[in-house]
């Protein structure tokens, strides 16, 4: 009998010291480039990094944290950062908009909100409001809710604020390919839909991990998985099936051109890592 009791406790330990050595692998084990592509930390200690987009040769990006302790950043060229905004509620989405930018709060019901250097201004208000994408006069912003999301169009000519869809199930992203076609996301179903006409927005990519930030340009689709563990940062090219550009990630976010390459934020492990080709 005590022969069993030691085989039995034998197993258990293992078998807990392979459960913590799993989930050790799943949290430090380091991000994995493609072939044919790098990465390199360029920016460290930036809780939660979420939002980026260009002011000039400067970077400005968002701390998503909670219950008012988010921050807009500014990163100049030499790398000194100082604070544009701070009391926010999980800052997420970040675009340049009329001369300015406008930035959305996903922590709850707040104003999207529009800034330039000599004030700022509410815009419209969010649910959960996560990506912002903007064309001209018109922002388009997404909610993340469960079943309940929606898809807004803010136009700036005329300060109306339109319903393009509803019930959405985690919509976190929007974006526009240079030829004209739209990609939506639904985080908790796991789809990338195409906008189109007659409102039935067909999946365009199914079975994904969290889908997140969508961006599109020159190389094709390119989608984020906002998921705690083995994210990826996706490529697809519309052709063929999607291709992970970045593997083992932590909680990826907004990717943003830079060059022939991209920064992303990866809010898992609080950083800005450069992508380039080879």
């Amino acid at each position: 009998m005590a022969t069993l009791w030691r085989s039995a406790l034998l197993v258990l330990v293992a078998l807990l010291l392979a459960a913590l050595g799993f989930l050790a692998w799943q949290r430090f084990w380091p991000a994995q480039a493609a072939p044919g592509w790098r990465y390199a930390v360029a920016h460290a200690d930036i809780a939660k990094a979420s939002a980026l987009a260009w002011q000039g040769d400067a970077l400005l990006t968002a701390e998503e944290l909670k219950d008012g302790k988010g921050r807009l950043l500014r990163i100049d060229a030499q790398g000194r950062r100082s604070v544009l905004s701070a009391g926010l509620y999980k800052p997420d989405g970040l675009v340049p908009y009329q001369e300015g930018f406008a930035y959305s709060q996903e922590g709850g019901t707040h104003p999207i909100r529009w800034f330039d250097a000599t004030g700022s201004r509410d815009l419209f208000i969010g649910i959960n409001a996560q990506g912002l994408w903007a064309e001209g006069k018109r922002l388009y912003a997404v909610e993340d809710r469960k079943g309940e999301g929606r898809l807004l169009r803010y136009d700036a000519a005329d300060g109306s604020l339109t319903v393009l869809r509803d019930h959405l199930d985690e919509a976190e992203s929007f974006t526009r390919c240079p030829d004209g076609s739209a990609f939506y996301t639904e985080k908790s179903r796991g789809l990338v839909r195409q906008l189109s006409d007659d409102g039935r927005d067909p999946p365009a990519l199914s079975d994904l991990r969290e889908p997140s930030f969508l961006l599109c340009d020159h190389r094709g689709l390119w989608i984020s998985e906002d998921s705690t563990h083995r994210a990826r940062l996706l490529l697809w090219d519309r052709q063929s099936a999607p291709r992970a550009i970045l593997t083992f990630l932590r909680a990826p976010q907004a990717l943003l051109p830079r060059g022939d390459g991209y920064l992303l934020a990866e809010g898992g492990r609080n950083r800005i890592i450069a992508l380039e080709p080879r």
